[in-house]
């Protein structure tokens, strides 16, 4: 069985990342699971932390899902939390695990919903089309729901915001990108830019 992957999302009080950040570094090392990444919101929602937390198996991150529900002080933030979401995911088929590193200063998470039925063909889109869109720019993983709403969600690292869009620019107008299952995507996608914060893996 491949690895699964938690997305959490801490909405925060305005200013108060620096202050939550030893808390939920502590948390997150006293629980099951590897830290990846830690990332706050700089482009779209903001005041938000995300991390990306891997389980060796569904009982894993079951488990941890379980401990974040009954903790008083979840994620040793409850202090400046305002909002806490946990998300499960499965990596795309073949795609390798992240490795810690200095991959860019910024990265961008995106997500979208899929039309009823669409996960394979996305599968097999993506075969096609990635091996040219990373030899732009590199991909840290695709992720697909494991609850809720049907989705798929990725996430890439770039120098900066300038080397962000013209990588995007480059990939559409050689036709490197987007993948041919683009047609199973729904109207409901976001995306935002994030930087790596002090305890992220990823940065």
């Amino acid at each position: 069985m491949s690895k699964r992957y938690e997305l959490a999302t801490l909405s925060l009080q305005m200013g108060s990342a620096t202050n939550a950040l030893p808390g939920v570094e502590a948390y997150v090392r006293g629980g099951e699971g590897r830290l990846l990444g830690a990332w706050l919101a700089d482009v779209g929602a903001l005041n938000r932390l995300v991390l990306l937390r891997e389980f060796e198996n569904d009982t894993e991150m079951l488990r941890e899902r379980q401990r974040g529900l009954a903790a008083s002080n979840p994620f040793g933030a409850a202090s400046w939390l305002t909002r806490l979401e946990m998300e499960s995911y499965a990596p795309f088929p073949n795609m390798p695990a992240p490795e810690p590193g200095a991959f860019g200063a910024i990265y961008e998470i995106r997500s979208y919903v899929l039309k009823p039925g669409g996960l394979l063909p996305t599968f097999e889109g993506w075969a096609e089309k990635l091996p040219g869109r990373t030899a732009l720019s590199p991909l840290t993983i695709a992720l697909y729901g494991l609850d809720g709403t049907p989705r798929i969600t990725h996430i890439w690292p770039y120098a900066d915001a300038n080397a962000r869009f013209a990588r995007r620019a480059e990939s559409v107008a050689t036709g490197v990108w987007p993948p041919r299952s683009a047609v199973w995507l729904t109207p409901e996608m976001q995306a935002g830019l994030y930087v790596p914060t002090a305890i992220s893996p990823l940065r």
